[in-house]
C-alpha cells in the first residue's frame, strides 16, 4: 500500500493538494533598485507552508539564468526578470500573478 497524504487523505499518487495550493496563491512580482543601481526582481505572496520556496526559487533561477535567494518568504532574483518569471510561474501552474 502506498503512502497516504495527511491533508486530503488520498494516496500520494493521486494527491492534488499541491495543485490546489498553486491555484490559490496570490503572487506579486515587482522590481527594486539596490545598492550601486542593481535591479532585483522580488516575488512575494507565496505561502511557504503550502509551497516549497527553495525548490521554486531553484526553478526560477534556472529559468531566468540568474542568481537569487529566499528571504523571509520572498524570492529575490538578481536582475530584471519580470516577464521570464511570470512565464515560468504560469508554466508551473500558478494562475494569480500580478506585476
Amino acid at each position: 500500500m502506498g503512502e497516504i497524504c495527511s491533508v486530503c487523505g488520498l494516496p500520494k499518487e493521486l494527491c492534488a493538494c499541491e495543485d490546489i495550493a498553486r491555484e490559490q496563491q496570490d503572487i506579486r512580482i515587482t522590481t527594486a533598485k539596490r545598492r550601486y543601481g542593481k535591479v532585483v526582481t522580488i516575488i512575494s505572496g507565496i505561502d511557504p507552508s503550502d509551497i516549497d520556496l527553495d525548490e521554486l526559487a531553484r526553478f526560477l533561477k534556472n529559468r531566468c539564468a540568474a542568481g537569487g535567494t529566499v528571504k523571509d518568504g520572498i524570492i529575490e532574483l538578481q536582475g530584471d526578470h519580470k516577464k521570464k518569471a511570470t512565464l515560468a510561474l504560469k508554466e508551473k501552474g500558478y494562475t494569480n500573478i500580478s506585476e
